[in-house]
């Protein structure tokens, strides 16, 4: 068996090429970031030829002396880095981490509350087109008009009405602090399972840039990419070992068989890295910066939901200038510079052509730029809108953009990348 480039040289190619796309991009997609050398070389060894279904001592497969002590690494650095009593690292992704809540939780039929897609929620916090909003009795809450904040008035008097047994905090396009004290007492009075969704907060909490949930929510749920800046993995986390045995076992043997165990590694080697002071820095910076983008798109007319950022991510309506998400994401991707188009709340449009896109720091701080790149690429990014919206020597202004941000990139080289 040889190499990659000897046995198949179009995949080959094709991961070169995504890396020089990489590396030549400003990314702003919120859920996206780069990894580091060492959790890229951890998602590529050998762990992933071992099956090993069960858990650290109680595996269904001989032959686990390694994966035991893999996982169980993994395990206690989730639990030293969140201050949790109880971890597991191994669902596959984010929506099976939020599905096996539902499975040691609740019963077909249940009544979930979670924040409506349309307004920053999730799929899997029971919308319609999910399998959560299918199997269970959906409620959704959303955010006020003239502010973009969650009212959690409008939440209590919600629960108090249909009395659900499951209440998810956190989301996919919240721009705000999130506030977990403030959810779990709603979640007492109604005698419900409080869930927080940390996937895209879950390294600025880990850096201490973000609130954290630990002894307010019941359950806690988490991508370990994104902000944490680990694999395309998950962990389920709670503050108690309460629920301990009925996490472990919705997810295994309730939803999945063995654990990807080269994920698992890389897991522990990212929480390894998010436990350092360099990463606290880290995640201040990232916060840091998204205000910084704010405050200049702010400063050049742009509406932003909410008004600005507490966190990550910027949720950007583009109805008073004129044009619509998803051309203008193109637009702008086309110059070097990566979003996603996205609805804002009360949005008119269509979903797969909304007002608004979605944008975020993280990618940006891991490769070291700070606030005078984000004023650079809040202009950017203002002359791409306004050249769309004008339909005036686009072109000319598209490459004009995409020559400097290849020369900005030049300047911060991505980690992970060769």
């Amino acid at each position: 068996m040889g190499s990659l480039a000897n046995v198949d040289p179009e995949i080959a190619a094709l991961v070169e090429a995504e890396e020089r796309r990489q590396a030549g991009t400003v990314k702003l997609i919120a859920s996206e970031n780069y990894v580091s050398r060492a959790v890229l070389e951890a998602t590529g060894t050998v762990l992933t030829n071992k099956y090993s279904e069960g858990y650290a001592g109680k595996r269904y497969y001989e032959g686990q002396q390694v994966i035991d002590q893999v996982e169980t690494l993994a395990v206690e650095r989730a639990k030293a880095l969140f201050g949790v009593a109880h971890a597991n690292v191994q669902p596959y992704s984010g929506s099976p981490a939020n599905l096996a809540i539902y499975l040691a939780f609740l019963q077909p039929g249940d009544t979930v509350m979670g924040m409506g897609l349309p307004f920053g929620g999730h799929l899997t916090h029971g919308w319609s087109v999910s399998a959560t909003g299918k199997w269970f009795t959906p409620v959704r809450y959303g955010v006020r008009r003239d502010t973009g904040r969650v009212d959690l008035d409008e939440v209590r008097a919600l629960a108090l009405e249909h009395r659900p047994k499951l209440i998810f905090c956190g989301g996919t396009a919240i721009p705000r602090t999130i506030d977990f004290e403030g959810f779990a007492a709603i979640a007492r009075e109604v005698d419900a399972v409080l869930a927080a969704d940390i996937a895209h907060i879950a390294g600025l909490i880990a850096g201490g840039a973000h609130p954290s949930p630990v002894g307010h929510a019941d359950v806690i749920s988490t991508t370990t990419h994104k902000t944490l800046r680990g694999p395309r993995g998950a962990m389920l986390m709670a503050s108690s070992d309460e629920h301990a045995t009925a996490l472990n076992k919705a997810v295994f043997p309730g939803l999945q068989g063995g654990p990807h165990n080269h994920t698992t590694a890389a897991i522990a080697v990212a929480l390894k890295e998010a436990s350092t002071e360099e990463f606290k820095a880290y995640a201040h910076q990232v916060v840091a910066n998204a205000k910084a983008l704010a405050e200049e798109l702010l400063a050049r007319g742009f509406d932003l939901v909410s008004g600005g950022t507490d966190n990550h991510l910027l949720l950007i309506d583009l109805t008073s200038k004129g044009v619509g998400g998803k051309p203008a994401a193109q637009l702008l991707d086309r110059a070097g510079l990566e979003t996603n188009y996205n609805s804002v709340p009360y949005d008119t449009r269509k979903p797969f052509d909304p007002s608004g896109i979605r944008i975020g720091t993280p990618s940006v701080t891991s490769r070291g730029m700070g606030e005078a790149e984000m004023r650079q690429i809040g202009a950017w990014m203002d002359e791409i809108v306004t050249a769309l919206a004008k339909g005036d020597e686009v072109e000319t202004v598209v490459d004009r953009v995409r020559s400097e941000v290849t020369e900005l990139t030049s300047r911060f080289p991505a980690p992970g990348l060769s």
